[in-house]
């Protein structure tokens, strides 16, 4: 299984960024291989309106079936929903802390956006 996490740099040591859609990087961890690799999301940190959308094509694209993350806006929400990724919100620490607790099903999946659309 692949997931994806919001993070702040693109190494195995980075920290989870609790802001989805204007997170610098998204980490792809295959939970089979144990390997990382990481999308590049830094063209939408600037970005007025959209960010949270663009994130989510990213993360539809990168194949994965979860997202681990701090916070998630409702149109990136509705998006990711609509392709069958399931969103786990409230993720922090280190990339290993955000797996570790979603292997041991600390993280209990999102019915609905946490926050705002525009929240930064």
């Amino acid at each position: 299984m692949k997931i994806a996490i919001s993070c702040t740099d693109k190494s195995s040591e980075a920290k989870v960024d609790t802001r989805f859609g204007r997170a610098p990087y998204f980490a792809i961890y295959d939970t089979e291989s144990q390997e990382f690799d990481f999308i590049d999301n830094q063209q939408t940190l600037n970005t007025p309106s959209g960010a949270g959308i663009q994130a989510a094509q990213h993360v539809v694209n990168a194949g994965v079936s979860a997202l681990l993350t701090g916070h998630c806006g409702p149109k990136a929400f509705k998006a990711m929903t609509a392709a069958g990724i399931k969103i786990f919100t409230n993720a922090s620490g280190s990339l290993k802390d955000a797996i570790a607790a979603f292997e041991n099903k600390e993280l209990t999946p999102a019915s609905e956006a946490d926050v705002e659309g525009h929240w930064l």
